[in-house]
């Protein structure tokens, strides 16, 4: 990084906010990073525990507890809450905590109304966390961390099936992060040339290997800390560059590139063939159709006059 930020908040002690915590403290990303929780001895316990980490490493990252409110003075807010609640789903497994964690993510939207700083959601479903915490709180620069680490993974499995590293593919995931989620094989070029994709064993993969985290590990944590530590570093000016993130498109929320340069962010849609097309569409109407039941709102027609750059 060519230069750190002053402060950084993370809202969340619980296991994702734990690794979002240390994956900052380890990248030196901020000179102060802040942590809020459901209780007092939570976000202490976290603080302390990286403040540990800090002094290990020799981190310029300096941490303590605080309460939501004064996240306000930070550059950057990670949402990584997450409700108690027993995920019972077979299939659609991130959904299942639609209903538990909506209410908090509302709470903190009041919380943190008109924050003009960046937020980056973690929380799932994320895509529509991301879009709830957006239209509640009124913050201007709101994204959702999700289709990065769908396209991340995505990346690391075709460079494998086709014995590249993953720095050589330059490919996209959009849509939901979820069942929807959408493989952009048709624009994927290897090492700057265009090469067949095995559709069929990527989407196995990427459907399988959240599975495996989750039945080995308990949940998905490194990954997702990943992912803001690069984000952060686009959204806060330090990098220029593209990743891919919840953003708004067409009048929905869905997991699309996003350029940043000098941290102003340009969404856009990368070239999709016909199926793809479709698909992208069949994602955006999933996430529009649970996000009115999520607002209680009657869904809509889908607006029509599509324009795709």
């Amino acid at each position: 990084m060519t230069s750190m930020v002053p402060s950084v908040g993370i809202i969340g002690a619980g296991a994702v906010g734990q690794a979002v915590g240390g994956a900052l403290v380890a990248a030196g990303v901020t000179q102060r990073l802040l942590v809020a929780s459901r209780t007092v001895d939570q976000a202490e316990a976290l603080a302390d525990d990286l403040d540990d980490m800090r002094a290990t490493l020799g981190s310029p990252a300096r941490t303590g507890a605080a309460g939501v409110e004064e996240l306000r003075a930070c550059a950057a807010v990670v949402v990584a809450v997450r409700a108690r609640f027993t995920n019972l789903r077979s299939a659609d497994l991130r959904m299942g905590g639609i209903q538990a964690n909506a209410p908090a993510i509302r709470h903190l939207a009041m919380q943190l109304s008109g924050y003009p700083g960046t937020v980056l959601v973690v929380t799932n479903p994320v895509d529509l966390m991301t879009r709830l915490f957006a239209e509640e709180s009124s913050c201007p620069r709101v994204f959702g961390i999700g289709s990065s680490l769908d396209s991340a993974r995505y990346r690391l499995t075709l460079g494998r099936l086709l014995g590249v590293p993953a720095a050589a593919v330059a490919g996209h995931v959009v849509g939901e992060h979820g069942d929807t989620s959408v493989v952009c094989a048709s624009s994927t070029l290897v090492n700057h040339r265009p090469v067949p994709v095995s559709l069929q064993q990527v989407r196995d993969e990427l459907a399988r290997r959240p599975g495996r985290i989750n039945a080995g590990i308990g949940r998905t944590r490194c990954g997702p800390a990943g992912a803001v530590v690069s984000a952060l570093r686009l959204t806060l000016g330090a990098e220029d560059g593209t990743t891919e993130l919840c953003a708004p498109h067409e009048g929905d929320w869905c997991g699309i590139p996003v350029r940043f340069t000098g941290g102003r962010a340009v969404p856009f849609v990368p070239p999709l063939d016909s199926v793809e097309d479709r698909q992208l569409e069949a994602s955006r109407s999933k996430l529009r159709a649970a996000y009115q039941a999520v607002r209680g709102v009657p869904l809509q027609p889908s607006p029509s006059g599509r324009n795709r750059p």
